[in-house]
């Protein structure tokens, strides 16, 4: 899933960066930008069930709900860390017309970061609150209750009870404000960002239970089904006549529209596991895994060869044919970096070269 997420932000980010003004507006590109919707939800998703492998491992172990706390909060903090480094990258990198105002945007990095550091707290309340027999189904409990509050708390936030009180960096971190003065759509608050890490804490706790680890292609297949079922009921739900919040925004910040996209990772779930269980992910290489193994160090380097001064093609100066060639490329160039990544022991070759050059 993550190899699919890489392969679909590249693609959204080559033709948006590299389209010319002939076909800026056509057909093609709303298809592209509708498929650069996925990888954000599916990056948080996925983090949020890797968090819930994480954490059902150090429970097995023993570990006190102090000690799974602090430890990953402790790696969520890490990547928010990375979120900052890879801004002021950008800025310098960018030196001379990108506004400072870019050092602090709010990128999906930082948002990842932060929902780790927000499940950490939610799994060490359950964890601290639970007696030990109940303690799964108190983690289960707490992840989908924090997916449920950070989207019923999403319209509001945009709209009736912005905190325009807060200094904009601040403020940007829960609605995407900015410094443009009102919430934008195109940047990663917590609201409603973080609810898709949630829901793939709610997932993972699933997923990895005792039962469902015995029998995993009817979970996930149970998944598919449970993402169709929330496809649907967001669509009904967002034809009511009567809405929850004053202000419905279906595509940005309705919990309906949550629920499609939720329903769109299970069954992307689903179609993974299928593909790599039965698909031709059962035949040898598979060019998505690879990816997915690095999909923080291809997400880092790929952005200055698309958007930075090092772009392998002239921004906004291309048809779609050769943007499309540009993009072919950037995969390439992508899957040979997470190889080289993956595949080349570096402290093996380094002791090697070293101890070649002392035998001279």
């Amino acid at each position: 899933m993550r190899g699919l997420a890489c392969v679909l932000m590249f693609q959204t980010h080559c033709y948006d960066s590299w389209l010319g003004a002939a076909d800026r507006n056509s057909t093609f590109l709303m298809y592209s930008q509708i498929l650069g919707t996925l990888p954000a939800p599916l990056f948080l998703f996925l983090a949020g069930v890797s968090f819930a492998l994480v954490t059902g491992k150090l429970a097995r172990k023993g570990c006190s709900a102090a000690e799974i706390t602090r430890t990953m909060a402790r790696r969520g903090a890490e990547i928010f860390a990375f979120g900052l480094l890879f801004r002021l990258q950008e800025y310098l990198i960018a030196w001379g017309w990108a506004p400072w105002s870019d050092l602090l945007r709010v990128d999906v990095l930082n948002t990842i970061g932060i929902s780790m550091m927000l499940m950490a707290l939610a799994c060490g309340l359950a964890l601290r609150c639970a007696p030990p027999q109940h303690q799964r189904s108190a983690l289960l409990i707490a992840a989908f209750a924090g997916a449920a509050a950070i989207t019923l708390l999403t319209p509001p936030l945009w709209t009736t009870w912005r905190p325009s009180w807060l200094p904009w960096p601040i403020e940007s971190y829960i609605n995407g404000v900015h410094t443009l003065g009102a919430p934008q759509p195109w940047l990663f608050p917590i609201f409603p960002w973080t609810a898709f890490a949630f829901a793939g804490l709610a997932a993972g706790f699933v997923l990895f239970s005792d039962r469902a680890s015995e029998r995993p292609a009817r979970t996930l297949a149970l998944f598919g089904v449970a993402g169709i079922a929330l496809i649907f009921l967001s669509r009904w739900l967002d034809r009511l006549p009567v809405q929850l919040f004053s202000v419905y925004d279906y595509w940005h910040t309705s919990p309906n529209f949550f629920l499609l996209r939720v329903g769109l990772l299970l069954l992307i779930a689903f179609l993974s596991y299928a593909w790599c269980r039965w698909g031709l992910g059962t035949f040898g290489f598979s060019p998505l895994v690879q990816l997915g193994q690095t999909s923080l160090l291809v997400y880092w380097v790929h952005i200055e060869f698309v958007y930075g001064r090092f772009s392998i093609l002239h921004k906004r100066a291309n048809d779609i044919p050769h943007a499309s060639y540009g993009l072919l490329a950037i995969i390439l160039m992508m899957l040979a970096l997470s190889l080289l990544r993956t595949r080349v022991d570096w402290p093996g070759w380094w002791r090697g070269r070293r101890a070649a050059l002392s035998a001279r």
